[in-house]
């Protein structure tokens, strides 16, 4: 069986975004960019089932400018076996990765799809429901822990009551969750080595996929200053604050 995983490039998680002074994007001039956290828990994922023999192959692809090389050999770097670059400069949103990697999928055929649940970028969280969706195929979503059972897949996802297990009919769409393992950390040799293990590319126009952008940023914007908290004295203090100053109640 082939695991394939989707890996985004985004702003690293260490620094601090700032939209363009024209309120227009996020200014990513000379910012740190990085995998995307969650993507890298689906990497780690993927790389842990086939080391316990649960997949012959593991392949990541990414969706973007040239750049998102780098992220795809970072996941080599980690222990996938191979990468495949959808290259556009065009943005893609969330529906048109979806259709991309669909098309890709129909490509490869693997078993299992494995990526993280959102991005830190748009935090869309959108992007795997619609891959299954247009696929057809079952889906895990928010996924703390992944068993293969025979031909099926059970996924444990945490819901606000605590934690639910699904069985599902392989071939499906898992999204990773924070909690379903730690990501390993990358050794110069194994970075090295993923220098020589092929990477193909491929375009939107090669695939038949049309990734006009369907929806329009409005405004980005710096979210209000958080304000410090206050200690009352006693009840009758706290709601003649929340009535007559916070007027929540």
């Amino acid at each position: 069986m082939k695991i394939l995983v989707a890996v985004k490039r985004a702003i690293d998680y260490n620094v601090k975004a700032r939209p363009k002074s024209d309120g227009s994007a996020v200014d990513l001039a000379n910012v740190k960019m990085s995998m995307n956290p969650f993507d890298e828990i689906a990497v780690e994922e993927a790389i842990r089932i086939q080391e316990a023999g649960g997949a012959t192959e593991t392949i990541a692809v990414s969706v973007g400018p040239k750049q998102c090389q780098e992220t795809l050999r970072t996941a080599m770097a980690m222990g996938v076996d191979r990468g495949i670059l959808v290259e556009t400069e065009i943005e893609t949103q969330p529906l048109a990765v979806a259709k991309l990697l669909a098309a890709v999928i129909k490509q490869e055929s693997p078993g299992l799809v494995i990526l993280g649940k959102q991005a830190i970028d748009d935090d869309s969280n959108q992007t795997g429901q619609m891959l299954a969706a247009l696929l057809g195929w079952s889906q895990g979503t928010f996924a703390a822990k992944v068993t293969i059972e025979g031909e099926r897949l059970k996924v444990a996802r945490e819901i606000d009551g605590g934690i639910q297990t699904v069985s599902l009919k392989m071939p499906a769409v898992v999204t990773a969750d924070l909690r379903l393992n730690e990501p390993r950390y990358v050794k110069l040799p194994n970075i090295m080595k993923a220098k020589k293990k092929p990477l193909d590319t491929l375009t939107p126009e090669g695939l038949g996929i049309d990734i006009t952008p369907r929806l329009t940023v409005v405004k980005v914007a710096e979210p209000p200053a958080r304000k410090g908290g206050v200690k009352v004295a006693d009840v009758e203090a706290l709601i003649d604050k929340l009535r007559n100053e916070a007027k929540v109640i």
